[in-house]
């Protein structure tokens, strides 16, 4: 197979044209190609008066495909070998079958991989079915009336099902592709197997959640949901069962096999899993706000001239700046015509986060603008102690925002000036259950709004106006990973043997791609262990 790389295409020109441009750049008659298909799909809006497409594409060719690229002399065209995902020869011998504590993107891919492998997993889910999850959600959301086990945070598919479905990474590992192949499969759209910056979109998650569920129990699988881990089963140092609450009736299941992918959200299985002996550190996580603008405005400051063309759809983008703090700050899963949603899993504490449907039509734009905090500002050496951080700056937001799961928020301009906004301007806040208007100040750490205040106007000279005086602030967003790292060995197991600490909660992922690659991971280390 060839890769050909850096194929440029003007907004208005057809993909058709790909073949030729191809056939030209190998200096082959088009007729001896015998399949091109797109690797990799992005828009270069580097110059605003030349916005344009650029495409990597593997092409089959019914020649000698090493020849036909070194006669061609383009550094453009190279052999690539295709990429086929094998799954490991499982050496587990036990009687036992393994169970997943989790479904969200880990767990469903540490389940794909067992149930491929013959040994029948049982996925235990605390929270509800896809269908009853998103009443539940949508309860909270006109009503504040929050289900504690059923969630932003809590149920089939784990926090990402109610997000934009980013799948953008910084991690490099081969089973990316094996995790987009399987969303695919499951009803993603097919742009994710190529887009530089792949999305799913809120409404067409719940569509894959349920097909992954479905395939999984195809294998032999089982899905537990309203299934609460209550604790680990154990002796000697080994795991041998799990201890659990299912609708009300507590059971016990033996095992000697437990991945933990239990999402940064289960406190309490943390505290749990501290107490039981696990080894848990404290882990850098980041606080900061929602920044709402204009989705006009993005466009506008992206694609100059070329704004509104259908092509390009809503734009996103991705800023960071050093700043006043050593970590400094960045803006992290934005949602280009998205909304800020309620995210809260504990009683008495506010959470904001963004998510946005595939169409990416809503009028404002929406991203975390966060801080890193590092262990040494928590209050405590405890191992959970930015469990508690957390927890704190979630409260103060409540108690600040007057109760009933409304959220604080502030105009930028108002932000940078140090004054409590009264008054909303052009720009009316997403955020479903209502926000009230103060300063952020009283929420959030000094050290974090200091180095936000600092960003906003670094930030404003990459990208004009993200300074706009009417952009809102709603706080906080805490929950964009998780504050403890679980440890394990080289075997991806902990100090209770036979137990994986897997994915985002346990401090190994951070996203939906990463999160399902350490599933993935986990899964063939169960498949190699011989007990």
């Amino acid at each position: 197979m060839i890769r050909i790389n850096e194929i440029k295409l003007s907004l208005d020109e057809d993909e058709a044209l790909l073949r030729a441009k191809a056939s030209k750049i190998l200096k082959v008659n088009e007729k001896y190609i015998k399949s091109l298909t797109i690797y990799k799909k992005s828009v270069d809006a580097r110059k605003k008066d030349s916005v344009h497409f650029t495409y990597s594409v593997d092409v089959e060719i019914s020649l000698d495909e090493e020849q036909i690229v070194r006669k061609c002399k383009s550094g453009k065209a190279v052999i690539a070998a295709p990429y086929s995902y094998e799954t490991p020869v499982c050496h587990r011998t036990s009687k036992y079958r393994p169970v997943i504590v989790g479904f969200g993107p880990a767990g469903m891919l540490a389940g794909i991989i067992l149930a491929e492998s013959g040994l029948r997993p049982i996925i235990l889910e605390r929270g509800k079915a896809i269908e009853e999850r998103q009443r539940d959600v949508n309860e909270f959301w006109t009503k504040a009336k929050l289900d504690e086990e059923s969630n932003v945070q809590f149920g089939e598919g784990g926090a990402g099902t109610f997000s934009d479905g980013k799948l953008t990474t910084g991690i490099k590992s081969p089973h990316i592709k094996k995790v987009l192949d399987e969303l695919y499969e499951a009803g993603a759209p097919e742009e994710i197997l190529y887009s530089s910056k792949p999305h799913i979109g809120t409404d067409r998650l719940a569509i894959v959640v349920k097909n992954i569920r479905k395939k999984i129990e195809r294998l032999g699988g089982e899905i537990w949901l309203e299934t609460r881990l209550d604790e680990l089963i154990t002796a000697n140092g080994f795991v041998h069962g799990v201890r659990y609450t299912r609708r009300g009736k507590q059971l016990d299941l033996e095992t000697d096999c437990v991945i933990m992918a239990i999402g940064h959200s289960a406190r309490d299985t943390v505290e749990m899993l501290f107490k039981m002996g696990c080894e848990i550190i404290q882990k850098p996580f980041s606080v900061g706000a929602r920044i709402e603008h204009p989705q006009s405005l993005i466009n506008k400051a992206q694609y100059g001239e070329f704004a509104g063309h259908p092509k390009l759809g809503a734009a996103d983008y991705k800023l960071a700046c050093h700043g006043l703090h050593e970590r400094g700050a960045y803006t992290f899963c934005m949602c280009p015509g998205g909304t800020v949603v309620a995210a809260a899993s504990e009683k008495g504490g506010v959470i904001v986060n963004g998510m946005s449907s595939l169409a990416r039509d809503g009028e404002n734009a929406n991203s975390a603008l966060l801080v890193g905090i590092e262990p040494k500002d928590f209050p405590s050496g405890h191992p959970l102690a930015g469990i508690y951080y957390q927890r704190e700056i979630e409260k103060k937001a409540y108690e600040l925002a007057g109760g009933g799961y409304k959220a604080p928020a502030q105009l930028v301009g108002d932000f940078l000036k140090g004054e409590k906004s009264t008054e909303l301007g052009s720009v009316e806040p997403t955020y479903p259950l209502g926000v009230t208007l103060t300063k952020l100040d009283e929420c959030l750490p000094e050290r974090v709004t200091a180095t936000m205040r600092s960003a906003i106007t670094e930030m404003d000279k990459k990208l004009s106006g993200f300074a706009l005086y009417d952009a809102v602030l709603t706080a906080p967003e805490t929950r964009s990973s998780s504050s403890v790292r679980i440890l394990r060995d080289e075997f991806l197991q902990c100090a209770i043997r036979g137990v994986y600490p897997c994915g985002e909660g346990a401090g190994y992922a951070g996203g939906i791609v990463s999160a399902a690659v350490d599933g993935i991971k986990c899964a063939h280390a169960v498949l190699s262990n011989e007990h």
